[in-house]
């Protein structure tokens, strides 16, 4: 059997997502029977930035509780499943070759970007997993860049995890949410066509049009008031490689305008 991996990029939820009954967490618990079981997971997540990369290399990595106001329970949850400083030590060794200075870290946890799939996916905690940050107030393209630097892995059993959201507006959730309101159909049609846009881009391998996304692309601002949850596509998208095929895996919507696209590239 070959070692080399797919690409994902996952919108990985609310932290509350392991006790949510909704179609996301029910998608996530079924994801590990959509792809080669791997030696290893590398994630990339929109809540870890760093200037340059960073690596989490840990032979135990932690749990990281990087919210607040939750119901107690969520702080009680822990995903124990193995670092693998050795993974780090190799993406550390790619990134060097591709002009980045990375850092190794031996402290850092995970944060929930990483644990919340990884525990609804590999529940048993047996696939060790590190993460590597984003690029702090850096572009799509090197973004894509940082992709493509790591995609070696692919070839060595290890599985590319993009965690981000392919919408992210948080304002409009927390005011839905203190206020009791109905969905505003206006927000909700603006999602809608912003994640089709994307669907249509990706499927067709139009890289220009996803450098571009914050022009091309529909309602940008109104999906992503910030970028760092969108990065993680770009992330996946260049580590998949040109010419690879973007599947669009899932597509559900919580509260008529949280997005949870994810996708397969291979």
């Amino acid at each position: 059997m070959s070692d080399h991996m797919p690409v994902l990029f996952v919108s990985h939820g609310a932290p509350t997502l392991p006790f949510d009954d909704v179609p996301a967490r029910r998608f996530l618990i079924e994801l590990a029977r959509k792809v080669p079981r791997p030696k290893a997971i590398l994630c990339v997540s929109a809540h870890w930035e760093a200037t340059n990369p960073s690596l989490n290399a840990a032979a135990q990595p932690g749990t990281i509780h990087d919210f607040s106001g939750f119901p107690k329970a969520l702080y009680e949850l822990t995903y124990d499943a193995p670092g693998a400083p050795e993974v780090a030590e190799r993406a550390a060794a790619l990134l060097r070759a591709a002009g980045y200075t990375p850092t190794l870290d031996a402290e850092r946890g995970r944060d929930h970007g990483a644990w919340v799939p990884a525990m609804l996916a590999w529940p048993a905690g047996e696939i060790p997993m590190i993460q590597l940050s984003l690029l702090r107030g850096k572009s799509t393209r090197e973004h894509i860049a940082l992709g493509e630097a790591i995609a070696p892995l692919r070839d060595e059993g290890v599985l590319l995890v993009g965690s981000g959201h392919i919408t992210h507006n948080l304002r409009a959730y927390f005011s839905t949410m203190r206020q009791g309101a109905a969905v505003d159909p206006e927000l909700a049609g603006k999602v809608e066509a912003f994640t089709q846009w994307f669907a249509q881009k990706l499927a067709a391998n139009d890289t220009e049009a996803l450098l571009d996304w914050k022009r091309a692309a529909p309602f940008p601002a109104d999906n992503h008031p910030t970028d760092e949850h969108l990065m993680p596509i770009f992330f996946a998208y260049g580590a998949a490689g040109a010419g690879a095929k973007a599947e669009r895996v899932h597509n559900s919507v919580d509260h008529g305008f949280f997005a949870n696209d994810s996708y397969l590239f291979h």
